[in-house]
């Protein structure tokens, strides 16, 4: 059960950190763009990402610890008006609440998606959340 359950998170690892390598890249291709910066960023955390979840498929200790990390940079979701960072590979289960006079819980799910937001603006409705299947996964990744 523990081989199968890592295997397919390596497998979320491998296919979001490929379509986010090759999201980056067309992001790169106008050199000189002013979030070049940001798209590098994103082109070494999807190459991390990629590489965990080659080595945790491969079936090594060290590609469980990498996979480990590569959960816990998805784990946040963080969208203030004065910053904003979000990161996800293969899928995402978010449960935010928004920051507003009234606030909201509100739940989001992709299966098959890559996403990285790294800003110092957001959007006008702040919301703060974790990424349920990050967490799962990381927990999971905890198993002996």
């Amino acid at each position: 059960m523990r081989t199968t359950l890592f295997r397919l998170i390596g497998v979320f690892e491998i296919a979001g950190g490929l379509y986010g390598l090759a999201v980056m890249l067309r992001r790169l291709w106008p050199l000189g763009a002013h979030d070049s910066v940001i798209t590098l960023i994103g082109l070494v955390l999807y190459g991390f990402v990629l590489a965990a979840g080659v080595q945790l498929v491969a079936g090594t200790e060290h590609g469980v610890r990498l996979s480990r990390w590569a959960q816990l940079l998805q784990l946040p979701l963080i969208a203030l008006p004065v910053f904003s960072y979000g990161l996800h590979c293969g899928a995402f289960i978010n449960v935010f609440a928004t920051l507003q006079a009234t606030p909201r819980l509100g739940l989001d799910w992709h299966l098959g998606s890559q996403g990285f937001v790294l800003a110092v603006a957001g959007p006008s409705v702040s919301r703060l959340g974790i990424n349920l299947l990050a967490l799962l996964s990381w927990l999971v990744l905890r198993l002996r």
